[in-house]
């Protein structure tokens, strides 16, 4: 029996190898005479890195030969790195400056998100805080000017007497960009001076859930979980109450991550802090680089609205492809 039981086991396996020899495809087969062979070195923006991720391990399963080195640092770091020669890519969350571009940084828009205002879930503060939103002009006198310092003139109360820990990014980031043009200012640097700075932003959404009193902002994929797509644990958004109203409405009020990427994608959410979210060379990208990047705003965009960012437009995919080529 145990001879038997062995020759057929041996059959199958001469049978396998016979087979494969004969060109049955494997799972993910590698591209014959695939061309495509080296390593993209990426740096920069936490906003993009999530993505960036995704769009490197699909583009790898197509060419398998590719090799990826992707480092979060912030934008300014991305763009540092991309000016300086030191990466392929720079990741870089916010609108390109004409220096940057003098010194031959050469850009193009791959997507779209936003940052969003967050509060500790712990805030004594907070029932009301959801209920009446924060007007774009608190938000100011929060991050900008200063005046504001209590929790009870955000929501009214002039007996809440709790004081505001505001919270900024430490590093070079387009995040703390987007939310001081939001807030009133023009750049990183116009935020309150007293702000508490944190390097990187998993360092800020975690301290600032620890904060009960505190406030900080922080990008879309950071404020919500990438699995389960809810806000993550220990922090709240506080609705910006656009219409000024005094109240949150619903379209202002985002629990989820799909909430979030459609008031984004159709405009609802204000711009800035909604952002495009861009690629930086060093001069026009060519060879595998420029392969890669016309892949991202081409077949990659497929894979944004899954990660929970906004795809581009048409007009502007066509515009990006076309400054790449």
């Amino acid at each position: 029996m145990y001879k038997k039981l062995h020759l057929v086991s041996v059959f199958l396996v001469i049978a396998g190898l016979l087979l494969a020899a004969c060109g049955t495809p494997a799972s993910n087969p590698a591209p014959s005479g695939d061309p495509l062979k080296g390593t993209i070195i990426i740096s920069g923006a936490f906003a993009l890195y999530p993505m960036m991720t995704v769009w490197a391990d699909e583009f790898q399963k197509l060419h398998p030969n590719v090799q990826f080195d992707i480092q979060a640092g912030g934008a300014g770091k991305g763009m540092t790195d991309a000016l300086a020669g030191a990466v392929d890519i720079g990741m870089v969350s916010r609108a390109i400056k004409p220096e940057e571009e003098s010194k031959g940084a050469y850009w193009v828009s791959v997507a779209k998100d936003a940052v969003f205002p967050v509060v500790s879930a712990q805030n004594p503060a907070a029932a009301d805080i959801l209920a009446k939103g924060i007007s774009p002009s608190t938000f100011n006198k929060i991050f900008i000017t200063g005046e504001i310092k209590t929790w009870g003139e955000v929501i009214g109360k002039p007996e809440v007497t709790d004081a505001i820990h505001v919270y900024t990014r430490s590093d070079s980031c387009g995040a703390a960009e987007m939310w001081a043009q939001f807030s009133g200012g023009k750049v990183q640097g116009d935020i309150l001076s007293g702000a508490i700075g944190v390097n990187g932003e998993p360092a800020l959404i975690d301290t600032v859930g620890k904060d009960s009193l505190g406030i900080g902002y922080s990008n879309l994929n950071s404020v919500f979980d990438m699995t389960s797509g809810k806000l993550v644990a220990g922090i709240i958004v506080p609705p910006i109450d656009v219409n000024g109203n005094g109240q949150a409405d619903p379209d202002e009020y985002f629990k989820t991550k799909s909430d979030a990427v459609n008031a984004v994608a159709s405009g609802k959410y204000p711009s800035p802090p909604a952002r495009f979210e861009n690629l930086v060379t060093r001069g026009k990208p060519s060879g595998l680089v420029q392969t890669f990047i016309a892949w991202i705003l081409t077949d990659g965009q497929k894979y944004l609205d899954k990660a929970g960012y906004v795809q581009l437009t048409p007009d502007q995919q066509a515009a990006s492809l076309a400054k790449v080529k």
